[in-house]
């Protein structure tokens, strides 16, 4: 485990805060409105620390950033292809047979769905367009 320093305490408060899946460029922005000495090197460097930790996800890239999620609770995402919104969505269990595969151990499940989310402007244009 790493080391619990004022740093990494300070950007995973501002993840907390931020709630919205935010990236990198994000928790930085966030940070160093109020600690100006912070490098975004040091907060890319604890974000992936505390996701390698499991104390928060690394989603994976999304329009060309990565995400980070501070909920580490069971759940889901949903990326809308069209305004790139992450959305949580509840956990559901899968069904049974998928641990039956032929000498696998599932230790982690990452589900990401895709589509158009239901308030986004741009996918509304598209649905009156056709």
């Amino acid at each position: 485990m790493k080391r619990n320093t004022p740093q990494r305490q300070i950007i995973l408060n501002a993840m907390r805060s931020l709630a919205n899946h935010p990236t990198v460029e994000q928790v930085y922005a966030h940070v160093v409105q109020t600690h100006p000495s912070i490098s975004k090197a040091t907060v890319y460097r604890n974000l992936a620390a505390a996701a390698e930790a499991d104390e928060i996800a690394a989603l994976g890239t999304v329009d060309g950033a990565m995400h980070f999620d501070h909920n580490t609770e069971k759940h889901f995402h949903f990326v809308c292809d069209c305004c790139k919104t992450l959305i949580d969505v509840p956990w559901v269990e899968l069904p049974s047979q998928l641990t039956l595969l032929q000498g696998l151990t599932i230790k982690k499940v990452e589900l990401t769905l895709r589509g158009l989310c239901e308030g986004c402007a741009c996918a509304n244009n598209k649905r009156s367009s056709t």
